[in-house]
């Protein structure tokens, strides 16, 4: 038996002491405990309130019917209490947790293993990278855990999961490092989705909590699990720990949102039968089947049919990857960027900038004297664009928001008006001055996703 380990240990090359396998009984019978002990002062349990008001049923929101269906009762402010986990990432106090955790809370309490609790208030929130960056002012130094690189993260790793679930306390779990650059998978935000999947188990209340390394170092925040019945399956999620120093820097510096850099690209992953054409010896990569006229990309060099194949230094293979890695690298900064063009590779420095807002969007609110008050209108721009998700080509003025009038005509936020009563609307005075006009009816052609839709009623 003594032999047979050797030849393993062997096999698998020199081991450092932090990665050497359990020689004996005794050694197996260590486990985590001094690993936990050293972790779980720095993981917190967060107790939110959030005020939500009511939804309106549509025939609430009828200016004809709302008198009849108001209910006082129903249309008071309600508070949910919300249950989740933080990890404390500096000894001032900084906290890091799920957007959806705190993101709206107009109250938030943070409790320590020792039983300290303190107020605590967002710095920085993002909704699509479900990430909060929180303060809690303590006169004494606390606990916390150091950020480990994401890229030195390998498949197989164990990692420990730490958490609240289900409001039972705290709680430590244990498994693998099961993939790396899951996109979207299971997270259900569409803007980084890019995840460490794990199968140390999480649960309900276990968001924001802690997944570490065996060396007690932070490689992830715990954000979502895929399952079918709401229970751990196995399969969960957690955001990268190099995302999480992005966010923190930010939040030093002042920031209140998240500005992500700006690709101004639209493009699709590269499968087995595109790379036979592309002359890839593998599927990878990205082609680019659109470039915005002011995206960076485009300034660098790059054309419709490249395929990207590395950000930053590392490979891209969907979307969601390269908006990670570019949101990693940060604001502000170039990053080199390698494209296959014609079988040959060719390497830039693309810069890292916000969305443009430029031309001026304009935005108008139409009047009490319009055919259509309260609807809310925009030029359209790069801003505006990667704001509302909009198809990159689009051009010409989006409904920001409809307004009870103009939902009931069947507006909705996001739709492209094309034009009106035949009319090409390029600006939000053009729509403002059509619909102050004394006509009978209303005549629009909307964009709406990659379809075109009539709308026509009578006012």
């Amino acid at each position: 038996m003594k032999i047979f380990v050797l030849i393993l240990a062997l096999m698998a090359g020199p081991l450092t002491a932090q990665q050497q396998v359990p020689q004996s009984a005794a050694q197996m019978q260590l486990s985590f405990v001094p690993l936990v002990k050293e972790a779980t002062p720095a993981v917190v349990n967060i107790y939110a309130k959030i005020i939500t008001q009511a939804q309106r049923t549509p025939l609430q929101r009828d200016p004809f019917f709302e008198r009849f269906f108001r209910d006082p009762y129903s249309e008071k402010p309600r508070v949910q209490n919300s249950l989740g986990s933080g990890v404390i990432l500096s000894a001032d106090g900084i906290v890091v947790s799920n957007y959806h955790v705190v993101g709206m809370a107009t109250e938030i309490r943070v409790v320590l293993n020792d039983r300290r609790e303190y107020n605590a208030r967002v710095l920085l929130g993002d909704r699509d990278a479900d990430l909060a960056i929180l303060k809690i002012d303590a006169e004494e130094d606390l606990p916390f855990l150091t950020l480990r690189g994401s890229e030195t993260v390998e498949v197989g790793e164990l990692a420990l999961a730490i958490g609240n679930p289900f409001g039972v306390g705290q709680t430590v779990s244990s498994g693998i490092v099961s993939g790396l650059a899951r996109s979207g998978a299971g997270g259900g935000n569409s803007g980084l989705g890019y995840f460490i999947q794990t199968d140390a188990p999480i649960n309900p209340g276990n968001s924001g909590g802690a997944l570490i390394d065996m060396a007690g170092r932070l490689i992830g925040i715990n954000t979502s699990i895929l399952t079918r019945s709401g229970g751990s399956n196995g399969i969960g999620f957690a955001i990268p720990a190099d995302l999480v120093a992005a966010f923190v820097e930010r939040a030093r510096d002042g920031a209140t949102e998240f500005d992500r850099p700006w690709a101004g690209i639209s493009g699709q992953p590269v499968d087995s039968d595109m790379a036979a054409t592309l002359g890839l010896d593998r599927s990878g990569g990205i082609i680019v089947s659109g470039l915005h006229a002011a995206s960076p990309f485009l300034a660098a060099g790059l054309e419709v049919g490249d395929v990207i194949l590395e950000v930053g230094g590392a490979a891209v293979n969907t979307p969601a990857e390269m908006v990670y890695r570019m949101s990693v690298a940060g604001l502000g900064r170039e990053t080199p960027v390698l494209y296959l063009r014609g079988g040959k590779r060719f390497e830039v420095q693309v810069a890292l900038i916000a969305a443009p807002d430029e031309p001026p969007r304009d935005q108008i609110v139409m009047t009490e004297r319009s055919l259509l008050p309260g609807l809310v209108l925009a030029r359209i721009n790069p801003a505006v664009i990667s704001e509302m998700n909009l198809p990159l080509e689009a051009t010409g003025v989006v409904v920001v928001e409809a307004g009870r009038f103009a939902q009931r005509v069947g507006l909705r936020r996001g739709d492209v008006i094309v034009n009106i009563n035949e009319t090409e609307i390029s600006s939000p005075e053009d729509a403002a001055e059509l619909l102050s006009g004394k006509v009978r009816w209303i005549e629009m052609t909307l964009q709406r996703g990659d379809r075109r839709t009539l709308l026509r009623f009578r006012v």
